[in-house]
């Protein structure tokens, strides 16, 4: 039976978090970029075992309550999951079929060095704005961008700092965003007002991101030289049949999504699709991944297929650049991934269930008196949840539910806080290693959050450019009297 619990003091509730982070400093110091492949989660693990002790000895609370909130908190993480593991399947089969191989080959052909960071963002900013999802515009055509910058000679962390930047800020922008219509639910306002109350601080963000990525690229010294480029090209068009046809599957794919058809049948089509197009338009490639040249077209076909959506594949070629780019790992790539977020999911639930999370959000509560360190101290708040919980939803739920009341006490429409939840929850998930965002980009990329986190300069900017807004008492909608008293005695009820 579960003993009455008792509320944990700051300092104990900031135990396990200083374990945490000490621990994480150590582990990406011996590991490095490795770190993610067990290290981390197990000090996610370790960390989830020192706030499990305090919990039970100190706070009186059974392992069963524990155990009940870590369940609650990976349950919440599964549709996360399941959209990893058919990004990891789609990624395959795309390559199988040759639609990844199709858009490098094609943007080669349009984009060059000065413009290529640029046009990266902006691409990524339309189709998540389109799509509504920055995790789709990732997968597909910021898997596209990667293998076209690294042929232009770009390092990689830049190029998906440019892919995730554009991405975060159609995913914040788009109607059609999860968190888009979550952040305003919680704020207690309307989807538009929200979207129109973004603009005033994610517009200058994007542009200042613009400025320093067209900077960028015409000055980085970039090694793929004009005839690396055209090598690079003859080698995809010899080894692949590269036909406008292949684009249907990413266009259809794109399309169930605007339409609003949920994200994994979505995905799950687009990956099927692929191995369909692979059978009709690659069969030198069916039968090299195959492996077996007696075997029937339908017998080679199948394992193809199958390997392609679960395993590793690669696709060997006479250039070594365009052997890197012609690699995936499935549905099993994503799964170092998987285990991150579950332990993840795992400290961020005994935290929460423990109340040991609310402890630390109601200290920083208590230190807020103007606008400028309200609006500061959410964002504080946003960030804090998504270093803690892993999970960018966290982010904006709990800090949405916290500070509500105290922005209407303040007179601040809904709309102010809603913003703020954007500006900061939203865009610094990608960043965390062990976040689910974060994780799983890094994952579908292959390229660690770490390497590229310093040139994700949109997701950087957000929140320090909303912060500003609230010091500066800039695009701050209040309201009026009689709205006040109005809401006076709704909290008085």
């Amino acid at each position: 039976m579960t003993k009455p619990q008792q509320k944990a003091s700051l300092g104990e509730a900031m135990i396990p978090i200083l374990f945490l982070i000490i621990l994480l400093v150590i582990n990406i110091r011996v590991f490095g970029t490795d770190s993610l492949s067990g290290s981390n989660q197990m000090v996610l693990i370790l960390s989830s075992s020192v706030a499990s002790l305090i919990a039970i000895f100190r706070l009186k609370m059974s392992w069963e309550t524990l155990q009940k909130g870590i369940v609650n908190s990976i349950g919440a993480a599964m549709p996360s999951i399941l959209i990893l593991l058919l990004i990891g399947a789609l990624a395959g089969t795309w390559l199988l079929s040759g639609i990844v191989p199709a858009m490098i080959y094609y943007g080669l052909k349009i984009l060059s060095p000065g413009i290529f960071l640029l046009a990266a963002c902006v691409v990524s900013a339309i189709v998540s704005i389109a799509t509504g999802s920055s995790w789709t515009t990732v997968a597909t055509v910021g898997v596209a961008l990667l293998g076209i910058g690294r042929a232009l000679g770009f390092e990689e962390g830049v190029i998906a700092g440019a892919i995730i930047s554009g991405a975060y800020f159609g995913d914040k922008m788009s109607p059609l965003s999860d968190t888009t219509n979550l952040a305003p639910a919680m704020a207690g306002t309307d989807l538009f007002t929200h979207i129109r109350h973004m603009t005033k601080t994610t517009v200058p963000s994007i542009l200042i991101t613009l400025i320093i990525l067209g900077i960028l690229g015409f000055t980085i010294d970039v090694s793929g030289s004009v005839e690396q480029v055209k090598g690079i090209s003859e080698v995809i068009s010899d080894k692949f049949n590269i036909t406008g046809w292949l684009f249907l599957v990413p266009a259809l794919v794109l399309g169930m999504i605007i339409k609003k058809v949920p994200a994994v049948p979505a995905l799950l089509a687009g990956a099927l699709l692929g191995g369909v197009f692979a059978v009709v338009f690659q069969p030198q490639i069916i039968e090299g991944i195959a492996g077996e040249p007696g075997a029937s077209y339908t017998y080679q076909s199948f394992k193809a297929v199958m390997m392609s959506l679960y395993g590793d594949i690669s696709i060997s070629t006479s250039n070594a650049m365009v052997n890197e780019l012609l690699s995936t790992g499935g549905m099993a790539g994503m799964l170092f991934t998987i285990w991150l977020i579950i332990s993840a999911m795992i400290f961020g639930g005994v935290m929460e269930e423990s109340g040991m999370l609310l402890v630390i959000a109601e200290a920083v509560i208590r230190k807020v008196h103007s606008l400028g360190s309200l609006i500061a101290s959410t964002a504080a708040t946003c960030v804090f949840f998504n270093l803690t919980t892993s999970d960018q939803y966290l982010a904006i739920l709990v800090p949405g539910r916290m500070y509500a009341d105290i922005y209407k006490k303040r007179g601040l429409k809904g709309e102010n806080l809603s913003r703020t939840l954007e500006d900061s929850a939203t865009v610094t998930s990608v960043l965390v290693p062990w976040n689910t965002c974060g994780a799983t980009q890094a994952s579908v990329l292959g390229v660690a959050t770490l390497t590229y986190a310093p040139y994700c300069f949109f997701n950087i900017i957000s929140p320090f450019m909303t912060v500003l807004y609230g010091y500066l008492k800039l695009g701050i909608n209040y309201y009026s009297e009689e709205e006040m008293r109005e809401i006076q005695k709704e909290l008085a009820v």
